[in-house]
């Protein structure tokens, strides 16, 4: 019988096989950081973004209409909740770790969009740190993190919901009904004007 930490270790790997991470780059057991190149750029559906500060990232509308997953994750007192509890109003879901650099740069600007957008949408970030809420509570209060609740998912259960095969950061926006719109693979400035209009599909 594989152990806890033999299962993560497996889905490391199959991280790295679908992605293409330099696994010598990443703390051990992580999926990767998400690029344009590794996050179906390729394909002619999805669309390149571009970010005033340099950051590219993937819009792609290949999922658009599923349902979100249901795999439990942690609030901030520890207690399980699932995408369904945030029905009844769009949903902004961020999935993203501490020692991803792209999903670190992007975290100010959506925790200002939570802020922005509260009596709209709920705008929610997932950490997959396998440490739990200790990198994470450290992060925020270095960065001053005020409108985001330190959701965690330390089992990486939100990744394996998505068949471990979306890259960090990944933000999906969900419509009232729990119904995927869009996702983007990548970092991007969420105060940005292009960003406002694509929230707005969720209307």
């Amino acid at each position: 019988m594989l152990l806890e930490s033999d299962m993560r270790f497996v889905i490391a790997l199959i991280l790295l096989v679908l992605t293409g991470c330099d696994k010598e780059t990443l703390p051990e057991g992580q999926a990767q950081p998400a690029s344009a190149e590794n996050s179906g750029a390729a394909n002619k559906a999805d669309i390149l973004l571009e970010s005033a500060n340099g950051s590219r990232a993937t819009l792609s509308y290949k999922f658009t209409g599923q349902k979100a997953p249901t795999a439990p994750f942690a609030d901030a007192d520890g207690q399980d909740v699932t995408l369904a509890d945030f029905e009844g109003k769009p949903l902004l879901l961020n999935i993203w770790a501490t020692w991803c650099a792209p999903c670190k740069a992007e975290m100010p600007t959506l925790d200002a969009l939570a802020k922005l957008e509260k009596d709209r949408m709920a705008v929610i970030a997932i950490s997959q740190d396998l440490e739990g809420r200790e990198p994470v509570l450290a992060f925020f209060k270095e960065t001053k993190v005020k409108n985001l609740v330190p959701y965690t998912d330390a089992d990486n259960a939100i990744l394996a919901a998505f068949n471990n095969a979306i890259a960090l950061p990944t933000t999906i926006l969900y419509d009232s009904a729990g119904k995927e719109v869009w996702r983007i693979a990548g970092g991007v400035e969420w105060d940005d004007a292009e960003m406002a209009k694509l929230l707005r599909a969720a209307d």
